[in-house]
């Protein structure tokens, strides 16, 4: 679960006390209706990384049912339309939402809805991508430029085992420029990789897009050569599987190392099986429920102490950052199946039986 956050037990408890929607009395017991119910938007970006329909979405909207049960989640999934989750985010304030969970499309352009919100004296907490032009309530994220040096050192690391740190190039395929944590995993990936690599080729894919990474990796194969490409940085896992695609239908007989993120099911097991090198484990429970628990104490009135704040270009934004983890093939037990993301069960299917064995999943 959560690492660092030693406060979330008693928040928890505090919400699990009041979670009618009357207002509070001394002993912060609701002092109204406990059945009153309040609306809270839950507004994701995509679907076609699989963490949000997986686990996001359930994950919050459970949370919010056990601190409250009289609440309701409106959610809406822009499938990465800007002007989709305009109307989205436009008609959760009509149907009457009393806080906005908005993990943004376009980060750098939602602050006229953000607007609207604060107008109609309605909370919001960024999600995920930290927004950009205007003050609000919350960022709840992880510390992303960590990410992106965790993903560069993984990748150096592996080419200094394998003796090709300076026999090659890399190729770097980042995320979508709409997004600014994309922005900072590039900082974080070229904090480590300057000056000790030879960046070959460089991308940022439009809606983090596993087929057009896959178009990208084609594109810097046919650029560079094939015996060229000693590494490839990738900013997620889904990109990381259309580079790995790209690479198979390229030839590869053994495939460089590769990084990613989100720890997606078929990266756990392309890392078990020695396709890819490493994930960046995101702890999306912890993310999910510190957002229900910041909306419902929102639908009170009520503020929580953040133990951060992240200045935005505008505001500094009280903010909750989680720490990431990255993951290789000797740590997938001690992690992802040690928190129950996935279980042994999960991840050792037919096809990865024997790797899963020689890895010492069982």
């Amino acid at each position: 679960m959560s690492r660092g956050w030693k406060t979330i037990a008693a928040v928890t408890a505090l919400l699990a006390a009041s979670c009618g929607t009357g207002s509070g009395g001394a002993d912060g017991t609701a002092s109204g209706d406990p059945q009153q119910e309040a609306t809270i938007a839950l507004l994701l970006p995509e679907s076609k990384t699989t963490r949000y329909e997986s686990f996001d979405r359930p994950l919050f909207e459970a949370k919010v049912k056990a601190l409250c049960p009289a609440c309701e989640v409106l959610y809406s999934n822009a499938d990465q339309e800007p002007a989709k989750q305009q109307q989205q985010v436009e008609a959760a304030l009509t149907q009457g939402a009393d806080v906005l969970v908005l993990d943004a499309v376009d980060a750098a352009a939602v602050a006229p809805l953000v607007n609207q919100a604060k107008q109609r004296d309605v909370p919001v907490i960024a999600y995920d991508r930290l927004i950009s032009g205007i003050g609000y309530d919350y960022y709840v994220s992880f510390d992303n430029v960590r990410v992106g040096e965790m993903q560069g050192q993984a990748l150096l690391d592996a080419l200094t085992a394998k003796g090709t740190a300076d026999k090659g190039q890399i190729v770097m395929i980042h995320g979508s420029p709409t997004d600014p944590s994309s922005a900072d995993y590039k900082k974080g990936a070229h904090n480590v990789l300057d000056g000790k690599v030879r960046i070959g080729k460089e991308f940022d894919t439009p809606d983090w897009s596993p087929d057009k990474a896959q178009q990208q990796m084609e594109q810097a194969i046919t650029a560079l050569g094939r015996d060229s490409v000693v590494g490839v940085l990738s900013a997620n896992d889904g990109m990381a599987g259309g580079a790995i695609a790209a690479m198979k239908r390229a030839g590869y007989t053994e495939l460089p190392p590769i990084t990613g993120q989100d720890a997606e099911l078929a990266a756990v097991q392309r890392i078990i099986t020695g396709e890819q090198y490493m994930t960046v484990y995101l702890d999306i429970r912890a993310e999910a429920e510190k957002s229900a628990e910041l909306a419902v104490a929102l639908t009170k009135g009520r503020r929580l102490p953040a133990p951060a704040k992240v200045n935005n270009g505008t505001a500094d934004i009280p903010a909750f950052l989680l720490d990431p983890i990255p993951v290789t093939k000797d740590k997938v037990k001690d992690t992802i199946v040690k928190d129950g993301f996935y279980t042994v069960r999960d991840i050792c299917t037919a096809e990865v039986e024997d790797a899963c064995a020689r890895a010492g999943l069982r």
